[in-house]
């Protein structure tokens, strides 16, 4: 039984032997094979590769600069519709809801009036009561004044009747008796005169008062009837209701904010911009320039646009904030509501001697990549002015004329060989044709082979591919892709 199992794991050895010469033998025959092919391979390694980029020729010019902000629609003439008085809502127009229409003089609320009418109502009986009042102190002065007139010429006639007794004293006809007689009766008339004037300035005071007490009376009257008109609330001006909040039966409060009116062709944009780019709107006076302007608003994937003009900026910047605030007028507003969140584009003066360019050909050092005579690529340094959106705006001095990679790649730089693919002006590719090249039969073996090797090569690629390699003439693309590793057989052991 011992000798058995030593036999067995002996054979196992031998057996694991074998299998390891077999492998070194496979190994060597590789390696002969892999130096016999090497000067093939490092043909094929040193082959320098070439990029495709797509060109463009850079054309200096003059370009007007677009600022792009966000802003807020909002309306220049709204009304808020609050409560005169307060009350029971009695009566509400028809369509007095949010989005209706209104027109100027339109009926919209009624408050209760019964206060408002009772307080009228005593306002008229207290203004009719004055009224009597400064009649009966009329009719007071006239009398007094009467009186006066009375008192004065009794007055004079007391004094002609002095005279006379003096008169007669003097040629010693009269006693002395009789002439102190007419002295004390003419001091009496003189007394009830200046009673009577008394009582004419007192009936003057009552007029005076009496006609004070009717004026406020009929301030009283007028602020009544205004309190009365006010239970009907009609409309200012032409507009869209908003925000309302009534309804029949509510009791309301004094200035209680029952909705608004907003007129929807008054609208302007308020938009924040950067102190630069504030500067930059500015002429040589330091007023803000007429400048025209688009406002934009995307709605559902589609833009609704309506022209503009800049025509204010904030006199102050509000307290944490920075930057300057724009005013925008809206020239065309169908479509706009108060309170849409919008983007404004603002032209700023035009600039000389500069390129518009894809903003993928510059690089963020900004630099661009020329394509040289050679089909090489050169690193230039730009000046960037402007970034609006895709595109920046570069000073065209150092590159007008030149052809400069529309879209720089990572694998990009300067030196690198490429082959460009110019286009038009309209982004059209203009057609080259493709590069051919000749091969010697050895290569041209070696490259079919390895396209018929290639199994998972759909059948249809493979013909084509094999015709290609039949010709004289090879496109050079086709050959570099194979021997880069394109073509070659898959699942070999």
């Amino acid at each position: 039984m011992r000798f058995l199992t030593r036999s067995l794991i002996a054979l196992f050895l031998v057996a694991l032997s074998v299998a390891a010469l077999g492998y070194a033998g496979y190994t060597l025959v590789g390696a002969i094979q892999s130096r016999a092919e090497a000067p093939a391979n490092r043909s094929q390694a040193g082959r320098e590769r070439v990029f495709t980029v797509r060109a463009l020729t850079v054309t200096a010019g003059d370009v007007t600069p677009v600022l792009a902000a966000f802003g807020e629609v909002r309306t220049r003439r709204s009304l808020e519709l609050r409560a005169p008085v307060g009350g029971q809502v009695l009566e509400v127009a028809p369509g007095f809801e949010d989005g209706a229409p209104v027109e100027q003089g339109q009926f919209l609320f009624r408050i209760d009036p019964a206060d408002a009418e009772a307080a009228l109502a005593l306002a008229r009986s207290d203004t009719t009561r004055a009224e009597g009042e400064l009649r009966d102190a009329e009719r007071a002065l006239s009398l007094a004044a009467e009186d006066v007139a009375a008192a004065q010429a009794q007055l004079d006639l007391r004094l002609r009747a002095l005279e006379r007794r003096q008169d007669l004293a003097t040629r010693g006809v009269s006693t002395e008796a009789a002439l102190e007689e007419a002295e004390l009766a003419a001091a009496s008339a003189r007394q009830a005169l200046v009673g009577r004037r008394q009582a004419e300035a007192q009936a003057e005071a009552r007029r005076d008062q009496a006609l004070t007490a009717l004026e406020r009376q009929a301030i009283s009257l007028s602020e009544a009837e205004r309190r009365l008109a006010d239970t009907r609330v009609y409309a200012s001006f032409s507009g869209t209701l908003a925000d309302v909040s009534i309804s029949e039966g509510r009791l309301v409060n004094t200035n209680e904010e029952l909705g608004r009116i907003i007129d929807p062709e008054t609208l302007e944009v308020s938009v924040r911009v950067s102190t630069a780019q504030y500067l930059r709107l500015l002429d040589e006076s330091g007023a803000l320039r007429d400048t025209d302007a688009e406002i934009a608003l995307e709605v559902a994937g589609f833009e609704i646009t309506s022209p503009g003009r800049l025509v204010r900026a904030s006199a102050t910047v509000e307290q944490g904030q920075s930057g300057r605030r724009l005013f925008v007028d809206l020239l065309a507003p169908r479509g706009f509501r108060p309170g849409d969140f919008v983007t404004v584009r603002l032209q700023e003066p035009a600039l000389s001697g500069v390129a518009l360019l894809p903003s993928m050909a510059v690089t963020p050092a900004g630099t661009v990549l020329a394509i040289t005579a050679e089909n090489r690529l050169e690193a230039i340094a730009v000046t960037v002015l402007r970034r609006q959106g895709d595109s920046v705006i570069v000073e065209a001095s150092a590159i007008e004329g030149r052809e400069i990679v529309r879209e720089i790649g990572p694998s990009l730089g300067a030196g690198i060989a490429v082959r460009p693919q110019r286009e038009t002006a309209t982004g059209e590719v203009l057609a080259e044709e493709p590069e051919m090249v000749e091969l010697d039969p050895e290569r041209r073996a070696r490259l079919i082979a390895q396209v018929e090797g290639n199994t998972r090569m759909p059948a249809e690629i493979r013909a084509r591919m094999l015709a290609q390699l039949s010709e004289a003439s090879v496109p050079a693309a086709t050959v570099e892709r194979l021997e880069n590793g394109g073509g070659r057989p898959q699942g070999g052991g």
